[in-house]
């Protein structure tokens, strides 16, 4: 990326200004991309956990498949997934608040007896897988602010700091010799104008 600028000192003033500006932001943009690396890491350990426990908690009842067949899906469902956004390092990312389930009714008498132990267990394996899904996503939304935030500290580094600093060199080389000239310019028209004298 080109800086473009003219030889004068308005345009120094402005080049200066806009350099000032991101030597300025650059120690804060730094910040926020480390605190956004610390919360992706802290999400990505967050959901190997509960991948963990889901997987867990699904191994702790694989001896009881075959009473599963027996149970009706149907019985218990999802009603509700609640929702609230939180800021992390200054990116809003959504914040599970909790997941409401209905349950159809049905005859405790009819029905076998560990129904009810079936629907707590459902409940819980749903929240888990739920609160999985989100932290996925979080994760999505944090990695992404995070590399948004890296590509502009390395265009401030890399790019733009330099190319003001070089087109700042530029400007007061321009017109230092410029000035030099004008002096020379001077030292000859004086010279001259004492041998016409």
């Amino acid at each position: 990326m080109a800086i473009k600028f003219q030889y004068n000192k308005t345009s120094l003033q402005g080049i200066e200004k806009q350099l000032k500006m991101r030597l300025r932001t650059l120690p804060t943009i730094k910040n926020k991309e480390s605190a956004l690396r610390m919360e992706v890491k802290r999400a990505k350990d967050e959901a190997k956990e509960l991948a963990q426990k889901l997987e867990d908690q699904i191994k702790a009842y694989e001896k009881m498949a075959a009473l599963w067949n027996e149970f009706e899906p149907s019985l218990i469902t999802v009603q509700d997934v609640r929702l609230s956004t939180q800021k992390l390092a200054g990116i809003r990312v959504p914040a599970l608040d909790g997941v409401d389930f209905a349950t159809r009714p049905f005859s405790l008498f009819n029905s076998p007896k560990w129904y009810m132990d079936g629907v707590s267990l459902l409940e819980t394996l749903a929240k888990t897988g739920v609160e999985h899904e989100f932290c996925i996503m979080k994760i999505n939304l944090l990695e992404h602010a995070r590399k948004k935030t890296t590509q502009k500290v390395n265009l401030f580094e890399k790019v733009q700091i330099p190319g003001f600093a070089d087109a700042i060199r530029k400007i007061k080389r321009f017109m230092e010799d410029e000035e030099n000239l004008s002096k020379s310019s001077q030292k000859i028209m004086k010279s001259k104008q004492i041998e016409t004298e």
